[in-house]
């Protein structure tokens, strides 16, 4: 298959990216590659909504901005963080003219609400589940575009470069992806990549993301010689529910905390105040740490959430997942501690982009999660992902129209990029090892490379991985790729980077903690 432009994934930075290039040009072919259906990926589970100052008489945007730089402990780039804030207004503006619908108040103005890191009220929402409105929006919108088409249950499994070519990877020519139904792997060139392909969640036993968060992106980048920039910097939800529903774990917005919930340890204790003078409303790394040291000192295995004190309608009309999923447990928010743990939530760093989303790679995007921007520092403050998704689209599709005019046919080019090659079959034998191999992965990454870390875990966690690296490739060497090796092959190489980078950190920032540069 051939496009003008390829884009890997599907949340709100990708689709959001599609639709405006689109509006700058009906001309250009957009290919859209899902890994599951369309409305699948990290954006549908964003609960909290879009961090945007609207309301200038209790607000400001030197009042967000500051924020943003306090919650990145002293690694933003303040360039970035300027101008993501002063032009977020018009992208959602854009997202509503786009269907998107956000809580109103009766007077018809944006019900606005605070959340952690915050000093005034500014998030844009949609009840509990502002992600999935939006995601809604954005795919009926794509679906009204003719020069936008979407190629569903397909799986990145490396970017095409030079490298195809017997040279060294200066320049990005597409992608090769495999069907997640009949495994077959096809060769897409296209002008102009977008890699949105989100975090690596999954990397770890709890998180929030979904199950296709394995850092595909992350790692198709690694292999093609990509710069990748602050791995280290996970941020971990401090709230997510400690019981699982279908093994995934359900995250309980921050939101309920804005609207005066408190965290109690096993013994019924609060305790946030004894950590930060902000309490419950302390920036994610603060709060998840305070968690993680409750339950160390209490030896349990999770924590309170208190929101009996939130009037019953009240949380049910802003919180109605949120509700229906703690009935479906036996619990009843409004008389019971809802029991919480801390879980894998954003990555902060990322593929290394500029201020127009361009990667070290040329004619290679990264957008969203799976870039790094220089927004989030080493700590991501609340709601300001969807913001940096939608102000960073729009800056790629300006940039994508000026360099698209720039490339004279590689046509020539596409036609000596050779098919991908290999056994399409693998037995069942191997799949049990790959599922082992991940089980085995996850449990490295959290108990070493989690909220807290030591050098000799690093370490220690970097030989355990090379085990997993080493079996890995004997089954990637055997020719017979799977989507489920794919990602096993992206997890383990990630781990690996993220490890490294890990090791390389001397001091503690944001969400990075070592135990040996404790201050």
């Amino acid at each position: 298959m051939t496009t003008d432009v390829l884009v890997i994934g599907t949340g709100i930075s990708g689709l959001s990216y599609a639709i405006k290039l689109a509006s700058f040009s009906s001309k250009l072919k957009i290919l859209l590659i899902c890994k599951k259906d369309i409305m699948e990926g990290n954006t549908r589970y964003a609960q909290g909504g879009i961090a945007v100052v609207s309301n200038f008489q209790n607000d400001s945007f030197e009042k967000h901005i500051n924020d943003t730089l306090i919650a990145g402990d002293g690694m933003c780039n303040k360039k970035v963080v300027d101008f993501v804030i002063r032009e977020g207004a018009e992208r959602l503006n854009e997202l509503i003219n786009w269907g998107a619908d956000f809580d109103k108040k009766k007077s018809n103005e944006l019900d606005l609400i605070k959340e952690g890191g915050h000093s005034a009220q500014r998030i844009v929402h949609h009840k509990d589940h502002s992600g999935s409105e939006i995601q809604r929006a954005l795919i009926k919108k794509i679906k009204s575009i003719e020069t936008i088409q979407y190629l569903e249950n397909h799986l990145l499994v490396d970017l095409i470069t030079d490298h195809h070519l017997g040279k060294s990877p200066k320049k990005c020519y597409g992608a090769y992806v495999i069907s997640i139904h009949d495994k077959e792997i096809i060769k897409i060139t296209s002008k102009l990549t977008v890699l949105s392909t989100g975090g690596a969640g999954q990397l770890f036993k709890f998180t929030t993301n979904p199950k296709g968060a394995t850092g595909d992106g992350l790692g198709a980048a690694y292999r093609a010689k990509v710069k990748i920039k602050n791995l280290p910097y996970v941020q971990f939800h401090p709230t997510a529910l400690y019981q699982k529903i279908e093994k995934e774990t359900f995250l309980i917005t921050e939101a309920i905390r804005g609207k005066g919930a408190i965290l109690r340890n096993i013994k019924g204790e609060s305790f946030m105040k004894k950590y930060d003078f902000r309490a419950e409303l302390a920036p994610r790394d603060i709060v998840s740490r305070a968690i993680s040291n409750e339950m160390l000192i209490n030896n349990s295995k999770y924590i309170f959430l208190d929101a009996t004190k939130i009037k019953n309608k009240l949380f049910k009309d802003s919180f109605p997942m949120i509700y229906k999923t703690c009935i479906k447990l036996n619990i009843n928010p409004n008389t019971d501690f809802i029991p919480v743990v801390p879980a894998a939530h954003y990555f902060c760093g990322g593929i290394e982009v500029d201020e127009f989303s361009n990667s070290s790679l040329k004619n290679l995007y990264a957008i969203g999660e799976c870039s790094h921007t220089g927004l989030h520092g080493s700590n991501r403050l609340a709601s300001n992902s969807l913001l940096e998704s939608i102000v960073f689209s729009h800056r790629a599709a300006i940039n994508s129209i000026k360099k698209i005019e720039e490339l004279t046919s590689e046509q020539t080019i596409f036609n000596k990029i050779p098919e991908w090659y290999g056994n399409k079959t693998i037995s069942n034998q191997e799949m049990l090892i790959i599922n082992d191999l991940k089980d085995r992965l996850q449990k490295i990454m959290s108990s070493n490379v989690g909220i807290f870390k030591t050098t000799i875990g690093l370490v220690d966690a970097e030989e355990k991985l090379k085990v997993l690296y080493d079996k890995t490739l004997n089954l990637y060497k055997q020719k017979k790729l799977t989507p489920q090796l794919c990602e096993l092959r992206n997890m383990v190489s990630v781990s690996h980077l993220l490890i490294r980078q890990s090791i390389e950190i001397k001091s503690n920032k944001g969400v990075y903690f070592n135990y040996d540069y404790e201050k």
